[in-house]
């Protein structure tokens, strides 16, 4: 069994009877008293986030997740459809287990799916995402030197702040992780 040294994000712990997905960590030693870690967990099943501390050196139940390359295919009324490449065997997630990730998903696209066994745990997307813009105000000339922004809507639906020459059918790149816009894809 592992301990906290071992903690990383990213990293899955069983505590408290249910599968936490380590979001951050801060290992702390005061000039007082024994050393522990801070962390912010979420729970994969609900998705609710919770701060532990956990003192220095406790025993930590990690799992050992799997992760495969799978397809983005559709998504239909009530869950997201993914198909492995290699088997071509289908797998679907429910719209609830989602959760932002959906933000970022376009058909044909591969992300990673991570098992615990069977069960499937969380879509890890790619650190950026190129996505067309489908709506936005048109660009004025002349307005690109004052850093201002606007909004955009991009295919999967999502809204974010963009400079004001973007127009529409512009390919933007974006992180997945802030959601936040990065440039603008040359075609």
């Amino acid at each position: 069994m592992a301990n906290t040294s071992d903690i990383k994000n990213g990293s899955v712990i069983f505590h408290k009877n249910k599968r936490m997905k380590v979001i951050e960590f801060l290992h702390v030693k005061p000039g007082k008293g024994p050393a522990f870690v801070r962390t912010k967990l979420k729970d994969i099943s609900t998705g609710k986030i919770i701060d532990e501390t956990f003192n220095a050196g406790v025993k930590l139940e990690f799992l050992k997740i799997e992760a495969k390359e799978m397809q983005f295919l559709y998504n239909d009324s009530d869950s997201y459809i993914f198909m492995d490449n290699a088997t071509y065997e289908q797998f679907s997630i429910l719209n609830e287990n989602i959760n932002d990730t959906k933000n970022f998903l376009k058909p044909g696209m591969n992300v990673d799916l991570l098992f615990d066994g069977l069960d499937i745990l969380d879509v890890r997307l790619p650190a950026h995402v190129e996505l067309a813009v489908t709506n936005t105000e048109p660009g004025v000339k002349g307005n690109t030197a004052t850093g201002a922004t606007k909004p955009a809507t991009v295919e999967t639906g999502y809204s974010l702040q963009v400079p004001l020459f973007i127009d529409i059918d512009d390919q933007l790149k974006i992180d997945t992780r802030s959601g936040e816009y990065i440039e603008r894809v040359k075609t």
